[in-house]
Parts: C-alpha cells; structure tokens; sequence
C-alpha cells in the first residue's frame, strides 16, 4: 500500500495566518502540522508516499520535509492540484504515481493517535473509513452502521445527522478507485466529493468502517479550531 498525503487549499479559515504559509506546515506543539499526518502513514508501515500540494507554498513543502528520509519514509514524491477541485480530484492526480496500487489517503490538517497498523496489513480489497464520534456531525460527512459495523449510508453535512459518527480525514482504497473517481459527477459547489466515492463503494457492498479509539483532530475548519487543537495536543503531552 502507498501513501497519499494531501496538503492542497487556500487555507481560507485559518487566515490570516494561511496569508504567509500553507496551513499543513503551521505549528502543532514541536512540529508542522503535515508531519503528524506522515507519521500515521509511516507508523502503519506505509513508507512510499506523495503529497499532494496546492495553493501558493507548494514549494515550502520541500524546504521544510526534503526528501522525507528524517521522518522514516523512503520514497516521496511531491505533485501539484493545479485547481482546487475537491478532495476526490486531488486523489485523482496520484493515479500515474500509484501505478496500480491500493493506497491510503490523509489529510494534511488531520492528526491521529491511533495506529492502523493492522488495518493497512490486512487490506484487501474495496474501500475503508476511519470514524470518530464527534458534538457536531452535521459539519462533517456523517457515517451510519449497524451493530456490526457495517456501513449503512454517508451523506455530507446533513441537517438532521443519523449518526454522531463521522468519516475522519483518513481512507484507503484499492486499485478500482481511479476508475470510480472518473464516474463521479462535480457537487453543487462544483467539487468531486469525498463523499461521493465513498458511497460508490457502499452502493457496490464494499465500503468498511472503523472505529478510532485515539485521539483525533481536525486542524484546519477554524482559528478557534486550530488554536484548541494546539493547546489540547499541548495537554496531551502532559506539559
């Protein structure tokens, strides 16, 4: 399995601090936000890697990670979504760099303390969702499972949410996802959903759910946001 790591957006919410750089490379207690991205992905043994970058910093990605070497990954590679299209189009542009592979895809403002491990090593086929249960699901794409975890439906920022779970920052996908990617129709706000490849492989039976049991956050929705997330990891750490 290959890692795809996407670090793309204007960073609208986080301004003005986005005004001078990338929002996935402002600080989270001791590092860039990206590198705890990364190491979900190295600590699940995931070690060839490409980020996906976006926006105006592209270049500061490779100034401040280099080839990766330092952070355990021995093979990374970085791209470029030339218009922001969507998390799904963003995927797309790793197609010719997978070369066939399953890959999992991480978002660059997602911190996580699980590992899965497990879950990369035992990955077949279809499609995974990390969830977590969260205050405001209606904000997120809102997983519905039964008592065996089987994933029941999604739907994007619902109004009246069927569950508090919600689909993390995290994914993995097997080899069919480019062609799925190429079958999804632009939403309403003229992007390729996230959302919308994962119900294409609920609608085929093979989109699986886990439950996080770590901590979990999401850096980038707000400054209110991204400062608490700061001061918990800060917590966390015990100091």
């Amino acid at each position: 399995m290959k890692g795809v790591c996407l670090c793309g957006g204007s960073g609208t919410r986080l301004k003005p601090l986005t005004n001078i750089i990338s929002k996935c490379l402002l600080p989270i207690h001791d590092k860039p936000m990206v590198f705890y991205a990364l190491k979900t992905l190295v600590d699940a043994g995931i070690d060839e890697i490409i980020l996906v970058c976006g926006g105006t910093f592209n270049g500061e990605f490779m100034k401040v990670i280099g080839d990766g070497k330092d952070l355990g990954i021995k093979n990374l590679c970085y791209t470029v979504q030339r218009e922001p299209k969507g998390i799904a189009h963003a995927l797309a542009t790793a197609e010719s760099w997978a070369k066939g592979d399953s890959v999992a895809l991480i978002l660059g403002d997602n911190i996580f303390t699980d590992n899965i491990k497990d879950v990369a090593k035992n990955f077949s086929s279809g499609a995974s969702v990390f969830l977590k249960e969260v205050a405001n699901p209606q904000a997120y794409g809102v997983v519905e499972i039964n008592e065996q975890s089987k994933v029941l439906s999604i739907e994007e920022k619902p109004a009246c949410p069927k569950s508090n779970l919600i689909a993390t920052g995290l994914y993995m996908y097997d080899q069919t996802v480019w062609n799925r990617i190429r079958d999804l129709k632009p939403s309403n706000r003229g992007e390729y959903e996230i959302t919308d490849l994962n119900k294409n492989y609920l609608e085929t039976g093979e989109l699986n759910s886990y439950k996080l049991s770590g901590w979990w956050a999401d850096c980038g929705g707000s400054l209110d946001e991204y400062t608490k997330t700061c001061f918990d990891f800060y917590q966390m750490k015990g100091n």
